[in-house]
Order: C-alpha cells, then sequence, then structure tokens
C-alpha cells in the first residue's frame, strides 16, 4: 500500500512538474514574440521610442511616427507574426499526425506547388497581386489532394505520404526551374522575390489574406487537438479509442494544408518555419500536451526575428526567407541525424 502510495505521488509530481514547465514556456515564447514585435515597430530609420509605438497603436497621432509605424512597421510586423503562427501550426500538424518531424508542408511538397503555380503565374499567364496569391492557394490544397491520394492506398500511409510528397517535391522543382529558365528580366525580378519568402511588399491586403483563414481554422485544430494527439500514439490505438482516423486525418490535412497555402499566398515560401516549429517547440514544452499554441507561437518568434536579422544584421539587407533557410539547413541536418539514431517522432 505504502509503494503504491509513493508511486502515485510521484507520478503526480512528474505530472505537476511537466504541466508548469509547459505553462512557463508558453508564457515565455508569447513575452518573446511580444518583444520581437514591438521592436520590429520601433527600430529602423527613424528609430522611435515605445511610448511613441504605443501612441500609435492606440490611435494617437505623432508626426511622422504615425505613418511610418503604422502604415509600413505595423503591416510587416503583423503579416511576419500571423503567417509565423500559421507555419507553425502546419508544420505540427503534420509532424505529430504522421509522428515524423520531416513531414511538415515545405518538405512534402505542398509549399513547392504554391511556389509552381505563383511562378506559372507571373511567367506565363502575366498576372499579379491578388490574383497570383489565389493561385498559390488553390495549387497548395491540389497538391496536398493528389499527395495524399497517392499515398492513402496500402499501409503505413504516413511513410507512403512522405515519400510521395518528397518525389512530388523535387518534380515541381523541376517545372519551377524550366519556368525560371523561360521567364524575361523583368518577370525573373518578381518571380524571385515571391521565391525568396519576403515581408518587403506587406500591406494590410496581404494581412487580411492570411489573418482571416487563421482567426477561422486555428479553433478547428484546436478543437482536433485531442484527437490529434491519441493519433500520435499510433492509429490502431486511436481507433480502439474511438477516434475515427480516417476522418480526423483528412480534416487535419485540409485545415492544416489551407493554413500553409494562405500563409505561403501572403509572403511567398519562408522556409523551413513549418519545418523547425514544431521540433522546437517539443523541446520547450516537452511531451505532455498539445503542441498547437507553442508551436504557432515559435513560428511567429522565427518569422519576426529572421526578419529583423534580415533587415538590420548585415551590410545589406536580405528577405526573410534567406535567413530562415540558412537557419533550418544545419537544423535539418541535425533533425536526420537525431531520426536515424531514435526513430521518427519529435
Amino acid at each position: 500500500m505504502t509503494a503504491n502510495r509513493t508511486t502515485t505521488a510521484t507520478v503526480r509530481a512528474v505530472r505537476m512538474h511537466g504541466a508548469r514547465r509547459a505553462r512557463f514556456a508558453i508564457a515565455g515564447l508569447a513575452v518573446l514574440v511580444a518583444v520581437l514585435f514591438l521592436v520590429s515597430l520601433s527600430v529602423g530609420t527613424p528609430i522611435y521610442s515605445p511610448g511613441d509605438v504605443w501612441k500609435v497603436l492606440t490611435g494617437q497621432f505623432v508626426p511622422g511616427a504615425s505613418f511610418i509605424v503604422g502604415e509600413l512597421r505595423l503591416p510587416r510586423a503583423t503579416l511576419a507574426a500571423v503567417a509565423g503562427a500559421c507555419f507553425g501550426l502546419a508544420g505540427v500538424t503534420f509532424q505529430t499526425m504522421l509522428r515524423n518531424p520531416l513531414a511538415s508542408p515545405d518538405i512534402i511538397g505542398i509549399t513547392n506547388g504554391a511556389n509552381a503555380a505563383a511562378l506559372f503565374a507571373i511567367v506565363v499567364l502575366g498576372l499579379s497581386g491578388l490574383a497570383v496569391s489565389l493561385g498559390a492557394v488553390a495549387a497548395g490544397v491540389a497538391t496536398a489532394a493528389v499527395i495524399y491520394a497517392l499515398a492513402s492506398s496500402g499501409a503505413a500511409v504516413g511513410t507512403r505520404l512522405i515519400l510521395v510528397g518528397i518525389g512530388i517535391a523535387a518534380m515541381l522543382n523541376s517545372v519551377t526551374a524550366y519556368l525560371l529558365v523561360y521567364a524575361n528580366e523583368w518577370d525573373l525580378s518578381r518571380a524571385m522575390r515571391w521565391l525568396n519568402g519576403s515581408l518587403n511588399l506587406a500591406d494590410w491586403d496581404g494581412v487580411a489574406l492570411v489573418a482571416i483563414p487563421f482567426v477561422v481554422l486555428t479553433p478547428v485544430l484546436l478543437l482536433l487537438g485531442r484527437r490529434l494527439m491519441l493519433l500520435r500514439l499510433g492509429e490502431d490505438l486511436a481507433a480502439g479509442l474511438g477516434v475515427p482516423v480516417e476522418t480526423t486525418r483528412r480534416l487535419l490535412v485540409l485545415v492544416a494544408v489551407a493554413l500553409a497555402a494562405f500563409a505561403t499566398a501572403a509572403t511567398g515560401p519562408i522556409l523551413f518555419v513549418a519545418f523547425m516549429a514544431g521540433p522546437i517547440a517539443t523541446r520547450l514544452v516537452g511531451h505532455r500536451g498539445s503542441l498547437m499554441v507553442p508551436s504557432a507561437l515559435v513560428g511567429a518568434a522565427l518569422v519576426l526575428a529572421a526578419d529583423l536579422i534580415g533587415q538590420y544584421a548585415f551590410d545589406a539587407r536580405y528577405p526573410v526567407g534567406v535567413i530562415t533557410g540558412a537557419l533550418g539547413a544545419p537544423f535539418l541536418i541535425y533533425l536526420l541525424i537525431r531520426t536515424q539514431r531514435t526513430g521518427g517522432s519529435l
């Protein structure tokens, strides 16, 4: 009896410690995102004090700051935060559902489909603005549907989906390369701005393009969070616990793809954010509980920080996608080594 009580107390203490760690980590991430957001509004030429920034945010008129902060920096920072959160949510959904850290939208071909469609719209059709963005969204969803259809037959759906996605991504990269060769000088410049993932043209229309889907779809993911956590234990066990596996998987894929596609449509492909957010969040909060909120915060922090680095850390200014690509490549190598040693898990 005494041993059982001791074991129960130990388990309870471990759970409380894990929950406390998760709460502290989420609170810390929220503070980090808020600080990075404020810094994004303050720094630049000229630099504005937090007091001036706060006045602008509360609707007061500050000469110079009302335009520079309110019309230039605020849309950029907002787009960075919301798009980063979308990438983080999409990435961790795929990684958790398929139980593999390599299963993010920018690895398995979904982002590549949006890229190819956007370049086709720019180079071949001569489109711009919202038409390019909507084409990218439609192509991202269509690419996901093709990958899912090809991978859904037979056993080991998760592994098949990743392998099929990597193959589709290679094919779409070939299409993108051909379009770049085909493009004239003006279209090539526009295409490269898209492919690099940039916030330089951020405006409120772009914010709305990604913020509305974020507000609508995030609650859906949160409601599916318990089912996702059970899928993490394995499909057979999840089915035994009453989870409609196939329906849940389709809903998760649809919502995650939509979030990634709309974020890509608004900013271009900001590489590796979807890939890095989930594993980083796991290392901060542990394996207990849902990773949705911490992954969204990590994604927002990554894009905000990368944008600040790209703008102010070097003599030249670099698009945010260049910075996240430089950060993500070594992280990919690390995860490949770790996955080989420990198996496919976050």
